[in-house]
């Protein structure tokens, strides 16, 4: 069934044509647009329902997801979304309104994304071995394609390495999760709605490379998270983060190792084997199939009995 959090924003046309769907617990978008068909995203797969939202229907749903104050949300909205309770996002698209070159809002709402946020506690333990030596964390880069599950797995990643894994003699460490698009925590003012650990702290909405500088300086953090690198300033960052004696855990789009030493951006990066780790993701057999893990102090792949 729906979560309390989304069913409470929707209008009951809309809540009424969900209903019917016998994938309710597996539904990953809800995609409203005035005047035309609903959809939904359930375990992958596009769906089509018979019925077209109306103009009233995304003004409801505005005013039930801002408690009825849509302008009390305007730094988030010129982001593209809103956070609501349970960590789901909201996506919104309409017109922008420009101050200075920059997006001031978006008015004239039309269309609407609902992500529905879901936690995999465990899906970190295939991993979490392949990664972990004498007590610390290797520096580790998750890759994959969009929706394979990476922020997902980067999530309990976070919980195991914060609680700690004994039978792995890893103890918890002070983590400190830099989430720049509000993924990996979901935070809803300011408190993650997902389980990313007891001694994790999150700056949530901030820029990478901003945020990895203002985490050590502040919480003296022993390991640092952050989703989807992919500039020269994160790279700069990550490599001031790693000099300062602090380790790292990060994702980026791609297919394969083969994908970072195409791209300038990592040349240097990989040269001076940044990092000890990379976990490559697919969707082959599923969400978040595990098509290797790569040892780049020893320049070849590594292979377990779980994946």
């Amino acid at each position: 069934m729906l979560t309390k959090d989304i069913s409470d924003i929707l209008p009951n046309t809309i809540k009424n044509e969900i209903q019917r769907c016998d994938k309710l617990d597996k539904i990953q978008e809800i995609r409203v647009k005035v005047n035309k068909p609903l959809f939904l995203v359930c375990d992958n797969k596009e769906l089509k329902l018979n019925y077209s939202s109306t103009l009233e229907d995304v003004k409801i749903i505005l005013q039930r997801m801002s408690n009825y104050s849509i302008y009390a949300f305007e730094d988030e909205i010129k982001q593209g979304y809103i956070t609501i309770q349970g960590g789901h996002r909201v996506g919104l698209c309409g017109s922008c309104v420009l101050d200075k070159n920059s997006i001031k809002t978006i008015k004239n709402i039309a269309s609407i994304n609902i992500r529905v946020a879901r936690e995999v506690i465990g899906c970190g333990d295939r991993i979490i071995p392949y990664i972990t030596k004498d007590n610390r964390i290797l520096n580790t880069i998750i890759i994959s394609p969009p929706k394979c599950g990476k922020t997902t797995i980067l999530r309990d990643l976070s919980r195991l390495i914060s609680y700690g894994v004994p039978k792995l003699n890893l103890s918890g460490k002070n983590v400190s999760v830099i989430d720049e698009r509000s993924e990996i925590g979901a935070c809803f003012r300011g408190m993650p709605q997902m389980d990313i650990g007891i001694r994790t702290d999150i700056l949530d909405g901030c820029p990478k490379s901003e945020g990895i500088i203002m985490a050590i300086r502040s919480m003296a953090p022993q390991v640092v998270i952050c989703d989807e690198i992919g500039t020269y300033k994160d790279m700069e960052s990550i490599i001031l983060a790693l000099n300062s004696g602090v380790n790292l855990i990060t994702t980026i789009h791609g297919f394969d190792v083969d994908d970072l030493y195409r791209r300038p951006v990592f040349k240097e990066v990989m040269e001076n084997k940044v990092f000890d780790k990379a976990v490559v993701l697919s969707n082959r057999r599923g969400i978040a199939t595990i098509e290797y893990i790569y040892d780049f102090t020893k320049g070849e792949k590594v292979r377990g009995e779980s994946f």
